[in-house]
């Protein structure tokens, strides 16, 4: 993907309840800011979970990033414009079943708000195959361009994440196996998973 000078890249990351996406965009925006030197904008709409906001907020406060609370679809242009300066802006959403169609109708709501460049489904590797699927399924019809594994380091089976990233054309973007920020996270390559699966 090219990258155009002056613009900001929109990634936002969704997914079930639980999975670890708040931490994950944690280690993103720590990874980006720290690492590559750039500039990093958070937004939130997870207003359901005021630790959640306390979380992000504190990593926003060390990593000198700002950090902006979206309560309504309306809202995140706004908090988008705003970070204007920023190389990268990432995206925590509120954890959602797949089961619930009405707050999946939200999310997609907010999405068309963010216009993002890309959409990341955030599953966890300690989750049953059958929900993992269910996950995709239902978020797939909301959007999802790449996929996230977390807690690799909790999984009893990583055979799963081999499974599903071989039956959906979806790329893996990250997995994470542990929660220091911003050390357990590293790039999804099939070949570390396959390294991780055979235990080595």
């Amino acid at each position: 993907q090219v990258e155009v000078p002056g613009a900001s890249k929109i990634v936002v990351l969704v997914g079930p309840t639980g999975v670890g996406k708040t931490t994950t965009i944690a280690k993103l925006a720590a990874h980006f800011k720290l690492r590559e030197g750039r500039r990093v904008g958070l937004v939130t709409t997870d207003t359901y979970r005021i630790a959640a906001i306390d979380q992000l907020k504190r990593y926003a406060d060390i990593l000198g990033s700002p950090l902006r609370v979206v309560g309504s679809p309306e809202d995140m242009r706004a908090a988008i414009k705003s970070m204007d300066d920023c190389e990268f802006v990432l995206i925590d959403t509120a954890g959602r079943s797949p089961n619930d169609s009405l707050k999946l109708n939200e999310l997609k709501r907010f999405l068309q708000f963010a216009e993002p460049d890309e959409v990341h489904l955030v599953l966890s590797t300690t989750a049953s195959q059958g929900c993992v699927e269910l996950a995709l399924e239902k978020f797939g019809e909301v959007r999802v361009d790449k996929l996230i594994f977390t807690k690799l380091d909790e999984a009893a089976q990583v055979g799963v994440v081999l499974n599903v990233v071989r039956k959906i054309n979806k790329g893996l973007a990250y997995v994470t196996t542990g929660q220091d920020v911003p050390d357990d996270i590293e790039v999804g390559h099939g070949k570390r998973l396959a390294q991780m699966i055979l235990g080595s």
